[in-house]
Order: structure tokens, then sequence, then C-alpha cells
């Protein structure tokens, strides 16, 4: 138990580092500014931030989430998406166990992390980051795999998914799902294996609830312009059937 103990808190700081790295890679990415090099620095002042002031989720708590240097309120977001990648991480090492299959997943997790991060903020998925993604989840699936004839199954079944959505973008013309979210399918489909098709119908079960919620709370004169992004509900939905086993056929069959 204590050594499962250890490992676990390793994962969560280990997550949640990556997920510090990846804010700086989201907020500078279209910006021009180096996302490998230069220092962070507060938004409001632009003072660079010391060593104390960048420790994650720890710093934003005790700074009670305002910048030292000026005191102007600092974003959550960052110490959200630590946080949240941190306890993903803990959940993965508990579900793989400490083999090259986790390792590999949490690659995929932290770029599937990083087109969420940046779907939210901008509501487009670089292609970079997609690519990216659907090479790590295709060696995740290849090497989980118990055969070829699996691997080739669950290809093509992510496939298939992934083309269900290139077609609802076509046939509403590109409102109800942009294009960029079907690589980021089908890589979900390729992490959850046999629970591909569970968590494709937990995404869209997601997707419609907190849609639903959003139009009770957005005025009728404003509803036509909202762009939502879809990548968090595919995510969510996705790692739902992936760590919790649930097979949604299980009840329907």
């Amino acid at each position: 138990m204590e050594f499962v103990t250890v490992f676990a808190v390793i994962f969560f700081a280990l997550g949640a580092i990556i997920a510090s790295f990846l804010g700086v890679v989201v907020d500078r990415w279209d910006t021009g500014e180096s996302w490998l090099s230069g220092r962070s620095h507060c938004d409001s002042c632009s003072n660079e931030l010391s060593v104390t002031e960048l420790v994650p989720i720890a710093s934003w708590v005790f700074l009670r989430g305002r910048c030292k240097q000026c005191g102007s309120r600092v974003s959550a977001r960052s110490t959200i998406t630590e946080t949240v990648l941190g306890t993903l991480f803990v959940l993965s090492y508990l579900k793989l166990g400490l083999t090259l299959s986790l390792a590999v997943f949490l690659v995929a997790l932290s770029v599937l992390a990083l087109i969420v991060a940046y779907d939210l903020l901008h509501t487009i998925i670089p292609g970079e980051f997609s690519i990216l993604f659907v090479l790590s989840s295709i060696i995740y699936a290849g090497i989980s795999a118990q055969n070829i004839s699996d691997f080739g199954v669950v290809f093509l079944v992510s496939a298939g998914l992934a083309l269900m959505l290139v077609a609802i973008h076509f046939a509403s013309r590109g409102r109800a799902m942009g294009l960029g979210d079907a690589p980021v399918t089908f890589g979900l489909a390729l992490l959850a294996g046999s629970l591909a098709f569970s968590g494709f119908l937990y995404s869209f079960w997601v997707g419609a609830f907190v849609g639903i919620i959003i139009l009770l709370r957005t005025p009728v004169a404003h509803r036509r312009g909202i762009e939502v992004p879809f990548a968090p509900f595919l995510a969510t939905g996705f790692l739902i059937a992936f760590f919790t086993g649930w097979n949604i056929f299980m009840y329907i069959v």
C-alpha cells in the first residue's frame, strides 16, 4: 500500500508539472513567444515570476490567487488544469501499473489536455496537436492489443467513429461540429479500445447536458452566435468509459 501511495504522489506531481508547462504552450502558441525558453510573467504587470510563484497548485493557493508583485487576480485556469491532469495521471497509474502502456498513455493524455485547454480558450484545435495525439494513441493501441486482429478492429472502429463526426460536420455545414474534432475522436477511440462506442455516447450525453445549461443561461437574442468547443466533451466521455469500464451496451442488451 505504501508503495502505491508513494507512486501515486509522484504521478500526481508529474501530472501537475506537465500541466503547468502545457499552460505555457497554450498561452504562447499564437503569440510569437517561445514556449521552450523565457520566464513566465504576470499578464497584468509583466513582472517575471519567481521560483516560489511557479510551484504548480501550491503557489496559487498560498498567494490566494494573486500576483505577488502587483496584487492583481490570477486566473485559476492553470491551477484547475494542474489538479485535473495530476488526478488523471494517478488514475492512469492505478489502472495500467508501471508499464510501457502507461508511459505512452500519459503522453497521449498530456497532448489531450493540451487540446482541451486550447479548444476551451480558442474554440479551435491546431493540427500539430491532433497529429501528435493520434500518433501517440496509435502506439498505445498497438502496445495494448493482444494481437494484430484486435488492433485492426479497434483501428477500424475508431476510424468509423471519426468519420461519423466528419459526416455530422458536413451535414450541418460546420454548425454542429468542427472538423478538428474528428481526429480527436479517432485518437480517443484508440485509447478506449473496446469501450470506444460507450465513450462516444457518453461524450454526446455530456455535451447535451452542458449545452442545455449554456442555452438556459444565455439570453435568446445571443444564442445564435454561441460557439461551444466539443473536444472537452469528447475527452470527458471517453475518459469516463476508460477509467470506469462502464460499457453502455451491458445495460442495453
